[in-house]
This record gives structure tokens, C-alpha cells and sequence, in this order.
């Protein structure tokens, strides 16, 4: 039995020991009218994507409806403030991302508390980040870039993110941190400008979510020097770890989970747990994440809240010693 099918048996246990402990009568007619899932990024990421790909399932298999409800700004603030000030009747859920524990490290003052505002219903999965650089980088190899760029006037190679706060951003300024270089933060408005300035080598390098480059490194416009995450990629299996690589410092992934408003009943974060557990384990919703970039998790709601935790300390350490403010 694997680990990941563990974690997913785990998950499953747990609605039935809340149905073993006994429910009030409430819980047991529970879902009785429509649920709602907030994402806080636009209509097509792959956080709105799971959002209504789980959303549909779940409204199949509970019949009532499941509505996703995309409430974008302010970096996904807007959405994270509304998923903390819902009802926490079990019938509103935040589908959350790494920008829920980015944001505080850069946003001390959030009209949310991200750990006492929320309860953790499930790690949905993660998607890989990797350290890629521009065909004009002569460098083939993660320590190959580090002695070029060390080798450069401090700030005379520049790298591109989709915006300052964003996971890609404070990845690389943790792996400048660890590595001891100098380069020059360009932030755009989104991927697409940075992507696209990488392939055309107006920046140098960039830190960037596997799936969305990997059309443009397999067709030779790009190269990726280092996954940044533990574990080599299926997609690309001869670019080693950072670790690998000599950087074991640096570990950083994209991640997706489902959160509730903190009250609510345990016995309902159960239900949707065990839910979403039994989903990711089907053959067809785990080709359909696969396709969107994602490696399933599931298991229990510690282990969102262990994820969480880590890097609410993780990136403050960061953006205090990179002195990083948000715009």
C-alpha cells in the first residue's frame, strides 16, 4: 500500500468515526440546500479548476448544487477575507493556495487571522516550481548559474515574476538568499509577460509553476536548470533537484487546499474531507488534475495545517531578511 493511499484511507476514516460518535440530527441531514466554494484568483487558474471540477462532482454525488463564487483582488485577499467571514455552517468552503501564506509575510496587517480564522479540510495536491533561465544564460546547470551570476556586476542579471509577494517572487529570493546573489526583481502583472520575456531573453531567469513553462522548455526556448521541489518531474526526469544540484536549502511548491471559517463542526469538515478524499482517489478526477499540473495529496486536515504553519514562518523569515515590502 502506498503512502499517498494511506493518506487517502486515512481521510476516508475519519467521517466514520464522527458518524460513530454519534451526530446531532442537523449533521446528518447534511448538505440539505446549496454549497458554496470561494476561489480567490480569476476564472480558469487551476485553483478555480479543481474548484469546479470537485464542485461538480460533489453536487452529482450529494445532489444539491455546488457554486463557485471567484472573488479576485488584492492578490487573493479579497477571497480569503470572505471564505474567514462566512457562515462557518459547512456550507461555505475557501478554495486556498499558496498566497494564503504568502500574503502575511508581506501583509502583517490582513483583516484576517490565517490561522485562528480558518479550520483545514484538505491538502488537494501541489504543483511543481522550477528554476528556469534564458537561452542566453550560457549556464546548463543550477551551480553553473550560480558561479555565472556570481561571476557578474551585482544587479546586471535580472529576473522576472508575476508580481511582487508571489510565490515565484519569494522563491527566488529565498534561493538568492541561500546562494549569496544579487539579481535584479522585474514584477509583471501576471505570468504571461514575465514567461514571455524570459523566452525572448529581455530577463535572464525566473521562477516558475512546471505546467505553465514546459511547452516552452520542450520546444527549446527556455531551459530549466532545477526543480525546486524534493523530487524529480515525470515530465522533464534529467533536470535534478535543487538539492541535487548542490542548493539543499531551497524547497518551494505551489500548493492547493480547501479551508472552512474556523466553527465550523468538526463533524462537517469530516463529511467534506472524507468527500474529497474519496474523490481524488477516482482514476478519472486524478488524470484530470494530472493534466492541470497538480500531484493529488488528500489526507487528513492536519496535514493542510502542517503545510500552513511551516510557511507562514518560512516566507516572514524571508521577507524580513530580503527587507521585501508589498506594493
Amino acid at each position: 500500500m502506498t503512502m499517498k493511499t494511506m493518506k487517502i484511507m486515512n481521510g476516508l476514516m475519519l467521517v466514520g468515526l464522527a458518524l460513530a460518535l454519534g451526530q446531532p440530527a442537523w449533521a446528518q441531514d447534511y448538505p440539505s440546500r446549496q454549497i458554496q466554494f470561494i476561489v480567490p484568483s480569476t476564472p480558469g487558474t487551476t485553483g478555480d479548476q479543481l474548484a469546479r471540477l470537485l464542485g461538480q462532482r460533489i453536487s452529482q454525488r450529494w445532489n444539491v448544487p455546488v457554486v463557485v463564487d471567484n472573488k479576485v483582488g488584492a492578490g487573493g485577499m479579497i477571497g480569503i477575507e470572505a471564505g474567514a467571514k462566512a457562515n462557518p455552517d459547512g456550507y461555505t468552503f475557501l478554495f486556498s493556495a499558496t498566497a494564503f501564506s504568502t500574503l502575511p509575510a508581506l501583509r502583517p496587517q490582513l483583516p484576517y487571522d490565517p490561522v485562528k480564522g480558518f479550520a483545514s479540510v484538505i491538502l488537494l495536491g501541489k504543483s511543481p516550481l522550477v528554476l528556469a533561465v534564458s537561452n542566453g544564460v550560457p549556464a546548463r546547470t543550477a551551480r553553473e548559474f550560480i558561479d555565472y551570476a556570481h561571476k557578474r556586476p551585482p544587479g546586471s542579471l535580472n529576473y522576472g515574476s508575476p508580481g511582487v509577494g508571489s510565490v515565484h517572487h519569494l522563491s527566488m529570493e529565498m534561493f538568492k538568499q541561500q546562494t549569496g546573489l544579487f539579481l535584479t526583481h522585474i514584477p509583471y502583472t501576471g505570468t504571461a509577460g514575465a514567461l514571455n520575456d524570459l523566452a525572448a531573453g529581455h530577463v535572464e531567469a525566473s521562477v516558475v509553476v512546471l505546467q505553465t513553462i514546459l511547452p516552452l522548455a520542450q520546444s527549446g526556448k527556455v531551459r530549466v536548470l532545477a526543480v525546486m521541489g524534493p523530487d524529480r518531474v515525470s515530465q522533464l526526469p534529467q533536470v535534478p533537484t535543487l538539492a541535487q544540484a548542490g542548493v539543499p536549502q531551497v524547497v518551494s511548491e505551489a500548493w492547493f487546499g480547501v479551508t472552512a471559517p474556523a466553527g465550523t463542526p468538526a463533524a462537517l469538515i469530516a463529511r467534506m474531507n472524507a468527500e474529497i478524499n474519496a474523490l481524488l482517489a477516482l482514476p478519472d478526477i486524478k488524470e484530470a488534475i494530472a493534466k492541470m499540473g497538480v500531484e493529488p495529496a488528500g489526507g487528513e486536515p492536519r496535514e493542510l495545517d502542517a503545510q500552513v504553519r511551516a510557511e507562514l514562518k518560512m516566507w516572514s523569515d524571508i521577507v524580513k531578511r530580503g527587507k521585501i515590502a508589498a506594493e
